[in-house]
């Protein structure tokens, strides 16, 4: 697994957590037990703190990132992803916060300052616009992203799914490796 400390900052990993051999933490990154990092995603806490909560899987191409402490950023900004939360392969996620049971689809943005709330699910290639709040229970798509209708039932039940899905793969992962 790539860990790579940055800045006197090493990456933290929770118990079960997984970080596949071509994925790469760097700097200040903490991933939460069973959450994973899968094939070619970057988590690069080098200005600024990544903290991915429990369960939650950072798909295949991801690129995740932070704002730093500048005149035009006072502080920085850091990434925040909550628990159960599914990022579909080739996500970037930029300095923004994911709450908890999110499913943001393939190929989508969310950038600086967004707040994504509990339980929404965003349709591949949205993009999120800077300090856009996306309100819980909808599903949102677009470039901007547009509430297009509240989640269904089943929708909000696939958002756990997923979540579950993904640890039970990412443990069958786990004793493949453990196995070579």
């Amino acid at each position: 697994m790539a860990l790579r400390g940055f800045s006197g900052k090493i990456p933290l990993l929770g118990a079960r957590a997984f970080v596949d051999a071509t994925a790469l933490a760097l700097g200040d990154v903490v991933l939460g037990d069973d959450a994973s990092l899968w094939p070619m995603a970057v988590a690069r806490g080098d200005v600024q703190a990544i903290r991915i909560g429990a369960r939650t899987n950072i798909q295949d191409g991801s690129i995740l990132h932070v704002t730093q402490d500048n005149r035009f950023n006072p502080g920085g900004r850091a990434l925040i992803v909550g628990d159960d939360v599914t990022v579909g392969h080739g996500v970037i996620l930029h300095a923004c916060t994911v709450e908890d049971l999110v499913l943001v689809g393939m190929g989508s943005t969310v950038l600086d300052g967004a707040v994504i709330q509990r339980r929404v699910m965003i349709g591949a290639g949205s993009l999120v616009p800077p300090n856009k709040v996306l309100e819980s229970g909808y599903l949102y798509l677009g470039n901007p992203v547009k509430q297009a209708r509240p989640l269904t039932e089943k929708e909000l039940e696939y958002l756990e799914f997923s979540a579950r899905h993904y640890v039970e793969l990412k443990n069958h992962h786990l004793r493949e490796t453990i196995a070579d």
